[in-house]
């Protein structure tokens, strides 16, 4: 076995896996005291074997405080926070109810179209399945879908946003040191948006299938009778999606190519422009704007609406710990060995090696969320889709769209459980069966097709 590469590093990983499963699942702690954990453990296999534990400690500390990611994950929580507390939510999923309100099962669609939109900007599973779900659960049993039907969706569309640029997923993938040195957002960005247009595709022929067998009927909701009146009262929410379009017009296409060749700015001026950074920053400057009325206006409300968001910081410490791990882990000589692993299983076969991280990958996204799935296993995933030759762009869209199963591998997954509390599903357990074999299964399945070159991406 030591011959194939396999050693302390992949034996530390295992170890670190478990005790975040055997915390999180067992003891139920919550995941960011959980990847701390995780963290000692590291620490304590590196004194044992490496003995360099010092060293290796403030390394991995420098590597997690270096890592911009930490601090927008923070910035992306207070900007949902934010987007929940103007409405802006509601309003974008009210001019979707305008369009789609007309269609048999039009909640569901709207429900699906609206997860892509909110979790492309948020990041957060559950946070999506709370949004959304929120305002399209009820919506949906009004409209013929009953609790479980209305739980499945939501939660199996939860982490839809991840495989949608820009995502937080995708920035952290692009993070890790062996993925930023052959790639690029701008060079990312078409293909992966590309592959997550064909899994949306999907889900929305999975509504009509689910339309059709449910005898889901039209609805007669007073918000589909005049689409001037619903746009116009809501249009300016989709202003927000400025904070998304102008960063990537600055810094992709033709018109970064004109900043590189202007002497008064030039490219170095321009990687220094951060999508990561601005877009949630510009969002929030314009979900200020656009919500200014349905904010706080005395000191008092600011700082309850301040104590509120406190706990979803929490996304920050897990960054930064699930980033210090992976320096501990790269310490012990992981990547070294998978590579090793995955270089001798491609000389066999490059289908035993995708297989394997499509089981990896629907283990992992069950108890972890889909941005700890992509921490913990992203850039070991990356190199054994390079190591049978897949190419950089694709490799990265197939490893988001097969984490964007966050919400469809139960029975730990937080999205089931939220969907079920808005639509007070007395057994949550009726919804696993039809989560994996209509989500999460056909989800990987399509996913391993683009990785083979059988579904094309540009």
């Amino acid at each position: 076995m030591l011959n194939l590469g396999i050693g302390i590093g992949i034996f530390s990983l295992i170890i670190y896996i478990l005790v975040i499963l055997l915390l999180n699942t067992k003891l139920k702690r919550k995941m960011d005291e959980c990847m701390f954990w995780g963290f000692c453990i590291l620490l304590i296999i590196t004194a044992i074997f490496k003995g360099n534990m010092t060293e290796a400690f403030q390394k991995s500390l420098k590597f997690g405080f270096k890592q911009e990611v930490v601090y927008a994950a923070m910035i992306f929580s207070f900007m949902a926070v934010l987007m929940q507390k103007t409405g802006v939510i509601n309003r974008l999923v009210n001019i979707l109810n305008s369009f789609l309100g007309r269609f048999r099962g039009g909640a569901a669609y709207v429900s699906t179209i609206a997860s892509a939109l909110f979790g492309m900007i948020s990041g957060s599973g559950s946070g999506n399945a709370a949004a959304v779900g929120a305002i399209t659960i009820p919506w949906m049993k009004q409209t013929g879908w009953n609790s479980e039907m209305s739980t499945t969706i939501v939660a199996g569309n939860a982490g839809l946003g991840i495989c949608f640029p820009p995502s937080s997923s995708m920035f952290l993938l692009l993070g890790m040191p062996v993925i930023s040195s052959e790639l690029t957002s701008s060079n990312l960005y078409i293909t992966l948006m590309s592959g997550a247009l064909i899994i949306l595709l999907y889900r929305l022929i999975l509504i009509r299938y689910y339309v059709a067998k449910y005898k889901i009927q039209a609805t007669t909701n007073e918000q589909t009778k005049s689409l001037n009146k619903v746009f116009t009262s809501n249009c300016s929410s989709l202003l927000i999606f400025l904070g998304v379009l102008i960063p990537i017009f600055i810094t992709s296409g033709s018109f970064s190519n004109y900043l590189t060749n202007n002497p008064t700015f030039g490219e170095k001026a321009l990687k220094a422009i951060s999508l990561i950074t601005w877009i949630p920053v510009l969002i929030i400057i314009i979900t200020f704007i656009e919500g200014w009325k349905y904010l706080p206006k005395k000191i008092n409300e600011w700082s309850e609406l301040c104590k509120k968001a406190m706990p979803s910081f929490a996304s920050g410490v897990l960054l930064f710990f699930a980033f210090a791990s992976s320096r501990l882990l790269i310490n012990l000589g992981l990547e070294e060995e998978v590579t090793t692993i995955f270089s001798y299983l491609a000389n066999y076969s490059k289908y035993i090696v995708i297989i394997g991280l499509a089981i990896l990958s629907l283990l992992m996204v069950g108890p972890f969320t889909g941005t700890a799935t992509t921490t913990a296993i992203g850039s070991v995933g990356y190199i054994a889709l390079r190591s049978i030759n897949v190419p950089p762009t694709i490799a990265c869209t197939t490893l988001l769209i097969m984490f964007s199963n966050e919400g469809c591998m139960p029975p730990n997954s937080a999205p089931v459980y939220i969907a079920s509390s808005i639509s007070s599903l007395e057994d949550p357990g009726s919804t696993f069966i039809k989560l994996i074999l209509h989500f999460a299964f056909p989800t990987v399945f399509l996913a391993i097709l683009m990785s083979l070159g059988i579904i094309p991406l540009p």
